[in-house]
């Protein structure tokens, strides 16, 4: 059964959803050429702390920080640490928070200094792709309406989607049902009902659509070596347009993104 949440249970999780926003902007503020990663898991972790929350990925299935952070060709999963960012690197930092009872899971690329433009428009792409899945989850559309607005939309480009990893329903749970795949076709899949609460998250390859996973169990990413975006929002399906529960506002405020 796919969990179907109260307007009371949406309210909590949005402010669950929107600490990871707030969070991923206090990240941003740091992130330039010569920062670690580990520095970046630091600072987000005390900030979810000081906010009465606690880290939703820490300790998860054994996932030892608080964010994933995966560089260039790397999609997910990746585990902070000594790396030192670089002029012309990007960042997917995937975080999530607990409190009161629901989860928030919301992810960001971010540039590292000055990226070349074909990179720069993987980036811009993959994140309108996230916009064009949320006008579809509205109620009465299927899952498949969702992953096909993302995989026309990017395939149009010549990019591929990863088809190893998926989005997913949120709430109490960090992973929830239903499955939120990237592509399929419209009219497929589950019907969508108001009050699910989807996590919807495009993984975009510049190069093909096949991944592997590093020796460490944990990180993912491209088998060609090429680089991948990935962006998400936490999305209330509801009557008419879907009602998204977490935000980059904080984010493009500091990165002065009009």
């Amino acid at each position: 059964m796919i969990p179907i949440k109260t307007d009371e249970e949406i309210e909590i999780q949005r402010q669950s959803s929107l600490l990871v926003g707030k969070t991923l902007a206090e990240v941003a503020k740091l992130i330039k050429p010569g920062v670690t990663t580990r520095e970046l898991d630091q600072v987000a972790e005390t900030f979810i702390r000081d906010h009465g929350a606690k880290p939703g990925f820490k300790g998860y299935g054994g996932f030892p920080a608080t964010l994933c952070i995966s560089v260039n060709d790397e999609v997910v999963h990746g585990i902070p640490g000594d790396r030192v960012l670089k002029d012309g690197d990007i960042a997917s930092i995937d975080c999530g928070t607990f409190m009161n009872g629901f989860y928030g899971d919301s992810a960001y690329t971010f540039p590292v200094g000055e990226v070349n433009e074909e990179t720069q428009k993987l980036l811009e792409r993959t994140k309108e792709s996230l916009y064009l899945a949320i006008e579809q989850a509205v109620a009465g559309k299927r899952i498949g309406d969702i992953g096909n607005a993302v995989q026309k939309y990017c395939e149009g480009f010549g990019y591929s989607v990863v088809r190893d990893l998926v989005g997913h329903g949120v709430g109490r749970k960090l992973h929830e049902k239903p499955e939120v795949p990237n592509y399929g076709r419209r009219g497929s899949g589950a019907k969508l009902k108001s009050g699910m609460v989807l996590a919807i998250e495009p993984m975009i390859n510049l190069g093909r659509k096949e991944v592997a996973q590093d020796a460490d169990g944990w990180t993912i990413r491209t088998a060609d070596s090429k680089p991948s975006a990935h962006f998400e929002h936490n999305v209330a399906v509801r009557n008419g347009k879907a009602d998204i529960l977490s935000t980059f506002e904080y984010i493009e405020e500091v990165l002065d993104i009009r």
